[in-house]
């Protein structure tokens, strides 16, 4: 019996009608993201440092809300706030009626998403904040809506079409919530000097964490490194490299200072009949490529590529005190 034929797709081209609906919806909510850049640039600034200001002096977490696709948007936010440095979680407004708003406190402050500002659901949220004085900054289209109205801080969000040709599915206005949202958490983050050091502690699992381990953590050290000092012969330095398994040997001077490297590399672009005879000063690369025991793992393996490398040598000051092979950036699951 005869195969049947594979069927035939029509590869996406210019004139195709799916990508020109993608090319306007890019455009739509774009123009959007632009909207809100121009936004900050003119009346929407004020309000955006008061809000960063008044969640940095928060003395409890941020509690983002929202229902709809606005609530889907607050999750993402929140999740962002806590993984950049400011104690965060996500409340659906409708639950907060039903028993939720008992996560919320007095040293809290509230971020709530609503591109009307008119939902009902958000009423005893409202009411909630106000009799416990609990801050509010209200995300929202308009500046006359009964969530702005209420709150501390107004983030009249601008003006923009949706990218749905109906002008009605939340796409272009969920794009500018997230992005405002984003560009917040981030101001904060640079506000209170989060470095990737801390960032690291709140990322300890998958390709990230990897990443952002350090040289001291994934390096070989001690007998494992491979050492041999300045007029050592090259018989007895690859004995060294052979034994140790990385392919190299630092060389030292008297201070016990790195200085050079042999390589593999070095040892075939000397290869000749003298060359166990000679000193490792003949054949050694100088000064070796070298990284800080607090180098992220991420920006040792960027240098390795770089360099075209396999091995980097860690220091301390210029003191060797480490190893780390390109292998072991892939099984810390760093590549």
């Amino acid at each position: 019996m005869a195969k049947p034929k594979p069927l035939m797709t029509k590869s996406s081209g210019p004139d195709d009608g799916a990508v020109q609906s993608a090319l306007r919806t890019l455009d739509a909510e774009a123009s959007g993201v632009a909207a809100l850049s121009a936004a900050l640039k003119s009346d929407l600034g004020a309000a955006f440092t008061a809000a960063a200001e008044l969640i940095r002096k928060a003395k409890g977490r941020l509690i983002v809300t929202g229902l709809g696709k606005s609530g889907h948007i607050g999750r993402k936010i929140a999740a962002t706030f806590a993984s950049t440095g400011t104690p965060a979680f996500f409340v659906h407004t409708a639950e907060a009626s039903h028993g939720d708003l008992g996560m919320i406190t007095a040293d809290d402050a509230i971020l709530a998403l609503s591109w009307s500002g008119e939902q009902p659901e958000m009423r005893n949220l409202i009411a909630y904040a106000a009799r416990f004085g609990i801050p509010l900054i209200a995300m929202t289209a308009d500046k006359d809506s009964t969530l702005s109205k209420a709150a501390d801080v107004q983030l009249t969000l601008p003006k923009a079409r949706e990218a749905c040709p109906h002008n009605l599915a939340p796409t272009t206005s969920s794009l500018m919530m997230l992005a405002l949202g984003d560009a917040l958490a981030i101001a904060l983050l640079e506000g209170r000097g989060f470095t990737s050091t801390d960032f690291s502690v709140l990322h300890p699992g998958g390709k990230l964490g990897a990443l952002l381990k350090h040289a001291r953590d994934l390096m070989h050290s001690g007998e494992a490194l491979p050492l041999k000092p300045l007029g050592t012969k090259m018989s007895d330095a690859l004995i060294e490299m052979t034994s140790k398994g990385f392919a190299c040997v630092g060389i030292t001077d008297h201070n016990g200072d790195l200085v050079g490297i042999v390589t593999d590399g070095d040892v075939r672009r000397h290869m000749h009949p003298n060359l166990l005879a000679q000193s490792v000063d003949e054949i050694m690369t100088r000064p070796p490529k070298t990284i800080g025991r607090d180098t992220l793992a991420g920006e040792a393996l960027e240098l390795l590529n770089k360099l075209k490398i396999i091995t980097l040598i860690v220091t301390e000051g210029k003191k060797p005190v480490g190893i780390i092979h390109l292998h072991d950036l892939l099984r810390a699951g760093v590549a």
